[in-house]
């Protein structure tokens, strides 16, 4: 069936503060792709564009941050990715709305990308895609790109004032596009003063940073983290400057100004060149490219507690039933007979097998155990949730997302499997769609994104009661086929599973790291 495209001198053009941008309609919704938001010297601070005459298109993506390890398809019937030309000049941002005129003010969403601190972008899956957010949502939905991994969160402050927020270059990025969106998006549609970031796996922890950094302050008003950011904090030594001094060295380079000149390629060249050498030294982590807490980013609220601003802010937070369950994963789960699943359980957590198959079926008693297998351990979550209902004047709702997916005899919800559904994208991903039953997901799972969106609540939009957490409700609402909210359901599973439960990254399940 076609679709009906405009793309005249006239259609979609907006004022900006810099200068007039045009973009295109399709299906009655306006697209803008690539409106560039900033501009940002290699470890500096991101400036705003300079202003232009004229009309510029927004017609194509802008670039994507450059990234450590090279892109390669990788599970794309799982998570279909695009792959975009990279280049240290990213600070683009893409809109999508039903209605360009200041009177609409309809409710921004603020997409926030995964790939922790180190890797992805705004349009890295198809299921990141606005449009359908804004034709079902009645929202104006923008998503980001911003400085990723060395680019974005390598403190270089041992070097000179002109580096003093390099650690949190990155974020910085983040925040001169929310600055771009306070200024420029009532003229999109959309109400400055209805903000909600949102954001998957380091998309979550990229809220929570937000939260906790003072330049942000009234630039959102809402936040949803997505499989992210909820963990509890874990000590991790910095060692930047004798990694840059070891750079440098390696560079052939006398001070810090080889860093800012050498092509991308070769820097990261000179950071895998002495990888051996940390390693050795005990210097190394993998996460380590992530902010810096040096008051311009207050620090983890685990640490220092949350900020006043903080405290204000509604949230949504939650997880789906099996992070890492594409790993473990087992071929026709209903198959396997009951004995032998049993057998596979004790393989994994021993002795500890029994109770938890016992627990588990508690809570899920038309589920199939082998789920235990890659069960994200909500543990730390739940003790995020206690402690914002603690601390917190703003409410906070907790998720979890269990559905099986039509996939090798049913595959339980996997890290990132809920995305198409909160974009209401499902029926971009085959993997998403199975009739009646992913249907009824979706309409509650984006329905809860967008009655939050409108409200600072998710209810109204079809679901059952959801209600807040707080210290006499621990409340959870799990989406599936049907949808239902209960009251402290898995707090003993979960502390049951965490003391067996090997950590993804290698470290004790108690000392979680959330990506």
């Amino acid at each position: 069936m076609a679709r009906n495209f405009s793309c005249t001198t006239s259609t979609a053009v907006v004022d900006t503060k810099a200068g007039k941008i045009r973009g295109f309609e399709l299906d009655g919704t306006y697209c803008f792709y690539g409106i560039q938001y900033a501009t940002a010297e290699r470890f500096k601070q991101p400036k705003p564009v300079e202003p232009w005459e004229g009309v510029k298109d927004a017609h194509s993506y802008g670039h994507v941050a450059p990234l450590m390890t090279p892109n390669s398809p990788n599970m794309d019937l799982l998570i279909p990715h695009r792959f975009w030309p990279e280049s240290e000049d990213c600070l683009y941002l893409n809109v999508w709305s039903r209605k360009l005129c200041k009177e609409a003010k309809k409710p921004v969403m603020v997409w926030l990308h995964g790939g922790g601190y180190s890797a992805g972008s705004s349009i890295e899956m198809i299921a990141y895609d606005g449009d359908n957010m804004a034709k079902y949502g009645d929202t104006v939905v923008v998503t980001i790109n911003h400085r990723l991994n060395i680019l974005g969160y390598f403190d270089l402050s041992a070097f000179g004032p002109e580096f003093e927020n390099s650690g949190n270059a990155g974020m910085a990025d983040i925040v001169e596009a929310l600055k771009w969106i306070k200024d420029n998006i009532q003229n999109f549609g959309g109400d400055p003063d209805n903000v909600t970031i949102f954001g998957q796996s380091g998309g979550g922890g990229k809220v929570l940073t937000l939260l906790q950094t003072p330049a942000a302050d009234g630039l959102f008003h809402k936040g949803i983290m997505m499989s992210g950011g909820a963990g509890r904090a874990r000590e991790t030594k910095r060692y930047d400057k004798e990694i840059a001094d070891m750079m440098i060295k390696q560079l052939g380079g006398t001070d810090v100004s080889v860093l800012e000149t050498v092509p991308y390629d070769e820097l990261v060249k000179a950071f895998n060149a002495i990888v051996p050498e940390l390693e050795a030294q005990g210097k190394y982590n993998r996460m380590m490219w992530a902010p810096i807490a040096n008051g311009w980013y207050v620090g983890d609220p685990w640490k220092v507690g949350y900020t006043e601003h903080a405290k204000t802010i509604p949230l949504m937070v939650g997880s789906v039933i099996a992070e890492m369950g594409f790993a473990k994963n087992v071929v026709d789960k209903d198959e396997v007979p009951v004995e032998k699943r049993r057998e596979m359980i004790k393989a994994e957590y021993g002795d500890a097998a029994d109770d938890l198959i016992a627990e588990f079926k508690k809570i899920y008693p038309d589920k199939n155990e082998l789920v235990l297998l890659g069960m994200s351990n909500r543990a730390a979550m739940l003790d995020f949730m206690a402690k914002r209902a603690a601390d917190c004047s703003a409410p906070t709702y907790n998720y979890l997302f269990t559905y099986d997916f039509p996939y090798n005899g049913g595959m339980p919800a996997w890290h990132c499997s809920d995305i198409p559904f909160a974009f209401h994208n499902a029926d971009k991903v085959a993997i998403c769609n199975e009739g009646a039953a992913s249907d009824n997901l979706e309409n509650a799972y984006f329905g809860a994104y967008m009655a939050f969106a409108h409200t600072g609540s998710p209810n109204g939009r079809g679901l059952a009661e959801w209600p807040a957490v707080t210290a006499d409700c621990k409340a959870t609402m799990y989406l599936d086929a049907v949808s239902e909210a209960k009251i402290d359901a898995d707090a003993k599973l979960q502390e049951m599973h965490e003391k067996v439960a090997a950590d993804p990254f290698g470290a004790p399940m108690k000392m979680k790291v959330t990506f």
